[in-house]
């Protein structure tokens, strides 16, 4: 299973299709510029798995890097998703296998992400590859 970086416009082309179903609040017609422009002026980075017929990703993770006075450097995990017929064949798991990888090389010392409480699968997946229960992360919409 082979995890690619997203380097180009066409690599998030390629990812495009996941993306959109994970993110369906997106823009479908301006979806690549927006996330390009994340990656080269913002920072952020994402690792895929192309489906088997390398036609479209079938998985994708988001992530970028974060210093925090509490934590000093951290990766923090924006997305990881893998369309619904892709899943149960470790693609997540590889993905964060892959951000694991990086880290260290990087001075990067924890890795951190959100979940939504009914995604149980998905936790049940985080605290097997060492993950832990740190915080509740509160949020306040601005009219």
């Amino acid at each position: 299973m082979e995890c690619r970086k997203v380097i180009s416009k066409a690599d998030v082309a390629f990812c495009k299709d996941a993306i959109l179903q994970f993110r369906p609040n997106l823009d479908p017609e301006g979806v690549v510029e927006q996330v390009f422009k994340m990656i080269s002026d913002e920072g952020l980075e994402i690792f895929y798995i192309p489906d088997e017929q390398n036609a479209r990703a079938a998985a994708f993770i988001s992530f970028r890097r974060i210093n925090m006075l509490r934590t000093g450097p951290i990766f923090y995990i924006d997305d990881l998703f893998t369309l619904p017929e892709w899943r149960g064949k470790g693609y997540a798991g590889a993905l964060l296998d892959e951000v694991a990888k990086i880290a260290p090389g990087l001075g990067i010392r924890s890795i951190h992400l959100d979940s939504g409480y009914a995604l149980h699968p998905a936790h049940k997946l985080y605290l097997n590859k060492g993950y832990f229960l740190a915080c509740n992360h509160f949020a306040r919409e601005i009219a």
